[in-house]
């Protein structure tokens, strides 16, 4: 990889993985492919006001239709040369037809043949999803990597209790679990123990407080090369159990001489192994994981994500299935929950998502986590003329990502349909205390006039917002500069006057250039707690 050693790209994840990831160049996979969760995925923002539907960023809506791209889906995974990928979607668009479902399994089979091409044969994949979903989804994974590559089905208890459900309440999450080969990575991980566990257990102390429990030294089958009287340190020759000592005679010796044997008080008694729980790992960790709480609304770790999961839950998987330098890959990277567990444990990594928001969001959890991470974002413009592509490709993501390079909050959060002339905010604290407003209007398109400074002063107004800020891809005409600097100023009793309506262009933004305004309210977006790490960015590599 060029530049930084990790990767941030705005795009549709298909075109990125053919593009960008090269062949069995990716240690883990872990993927959160949202689908039909009744609601769109948000990113939620603090809003000074309190006009939460103002603070509500839509990232990207989990809404599938078959129409003409899950069809170009199908028949990509039709002619992909794996046949048994092809054979199975095939089979379930016979049972299902042509459903939203379908499209979700056609959008899905062509990427994760996509993602069995890119993981290392050490590598394995983490595909996490709900039950509405999770019985096809585990089909198609049996077809792309083949059933016997599947390790485990993982259960998560995300949530306590639903006592508002009317049958069985739905409190747990799925993650699939597959590897490329039989030759997996696999690190053991380890729960701590209860404190009852403790003390049922681990009942017995040394004169300097190490607690240990004790330890059957027999052999659980007849060892006949091991049934020999052993002699202790003490004097006293101990017999051997039925089947044999679980240790030759140099093993029983070397850990009579550590003082880890315990001898029993009473004549005819068993020796017994000092198990000493400062030196247990833990309770190894199962198929079904239920220390791990989801996010609740007041836990400092909250970004304002519905479908946010906890950073710990990420960092089990990665822990597990990778290593330091190792490469981890997100190609639904939402809040980037997995890129900041990979940038905290020193793996290398590749987020993908599909809107700017979501990129923006990263970003600035990232830098807030690890002020010094290094990463390249790619996909977004550069330069001016990617800027006039995006805007001739897409409007409204041109819309979100030029609010994103100023900081502006989305208006309903950047949704399509009419927005009364106003596509974005900036809040800001003149005195420090009281929160006033800035509307932010975006154009893309290649004509401008000075009707549309005319229409900003009126949405300033009407919106009782003290600055308007016109953001334009294009440069303004003196007209519109002249009616502009006509509008008059905004008085701050703290900082002087500010230019009521303000115009820059996507060259000023390039360059540097920001609205001008008293002191923009930081806490307005949530901001990720920062991290401890000795060597922030610096990766080794």
């Amino acid at each position: 990889m060029s530049g930084a050693p990790n990767k941030l790209y705005y795009g549709d994840n298909l075109t990125v993985l053919r593009d960008h990831v090269a062949d069995e160049s990716v240690d883990l996979v872990y993927l959160d492919p949202p689908f039909n969760s009744n609601a769109t995925y948000n990113v939620l923002f603090r809003s000074p006001t309190g006009e939460a539907s103002q603070a509500q960023f839509e990232a990207f809506d989990d809404t599938w239709h078959w129409n003409a791209s899950a069809e170009e889906a199908f028949d990509e995974v039709m002619q992909s040369g794996n046949t048994d990928a092809a054979e199975m979607l095939r089979a379930m668009r016979a049972f299902l037809k042509e459903n939203d479902m379908m499209a979700y399994l056609a959008m899905m089979a062509v990427r994760l043949i996509e993602l069995h091409r890119v993981l290392k044969p050490t590598g394995s994949l983490y595909l996490h999803c709900d039950p509405t979903a999770s019985h096809y989804l585990k089909i198609l994974l049996d077809a792309v990597f083949g059933p016997e590559r599947f390790i485990n089905e993982i259960t998560w208890k995300r949530y306590g209790a639903h006592n508002d459900s009317k049958t069985w309440g739905r409190v747990h999450d799925i993650l699939f679990f597959y590897s490329k080969t039989r030759n997996i990575l696999f690190n053991k991980q380890h729960e701590l123990y209860s404190p009852e566990y403790i003390s049922q257990r681990f009942r017995f102390s040394d004169e300097d407080g190490r607690r240990w429990a004790e330890q059957n030294l027999a052999s659980p089958n007849p060892r006949p090369n091991l049934t020999y009287a052993f002699t202790a340190k003490n004097g006293i020759t101990y017999q051997p159990p039925s089947n044999g000592w679980k240790y030759t005679p140099e093993r029983l010796r070397a850990l009579d001489e550590q003082n880890r044997l315990h001898y029993p008080a009473r004549e005819g008694g068993r020796l017994r192994l000092k198990n000493y729980f400062d030196e247990r790992a833990g309770v190894p960790v199962q198929d079904v994981w239920t220390d791990l709480i989801a996010i609740g609304g007041s836990s400092p770790e909250r970004l304002g994500y519905p479908t946010q999961k906890p950073l710990a839950l990420l960092e089990r998987i990665l822990s597990a299935s990778s290593n330091p330098g190792d490469v981890v890959l997100d190609p639904f990277c939402g809040c980037g929950t997995t890129v900041h567990a990979a940038e905290k444990l020193g793996r290398r990594w590749i987020g993908i998502d599909v809107t700017h928001l979501a990129v923006g969001l990263i970003q600035r959890r990232l830098l807030d986590a690890y002020p010094l991470a290094r990463f390249d974002v790619l996909g977004t413009p550069k330069d001016e003329a990617g800027a006039r592509q995006l805007a001739s490709e897409d409007k409204h993501q041109f819309e979100l990502w030029a609010l994103s390079t100023i900081d502006a909050q989305p208006y309903k959060g950047g949704r399509k349909g009419a927005d009364g002339g106003v596509d974005g905010y900036l809040y800001f604290k003149p005195d420090g205390k009281t929160v006033e407003k800035c509307v932010v209007s975006v154009k893309g398109g290649g004509n401008v006039g000075v009707g549309m400074i005319r229409d900003l002063i009126a949405t300033v107004d009407r919106e009782r917002a003290k600055v308007g800020v016109l953001l334009s891809l294009e440069d303004p005409t003196t007209v519109m500069r002249r009616e502009a600097t006509a509008a008059g100023f905004y008085e701050s009793p703290m900082h002087g006057k500010f230019a009521k309506i303000q115009i820059l262009t996507i060259e000023d933004i390039f360059a540097g250039r920001k609205p001008h305004l008293p002191w923009i309210d930081p806490s307005v977006f949530k901001k990720a707690r920062r991290e401890t790490k000795e060597r922030q960015g610096d990766l080794g590599l």
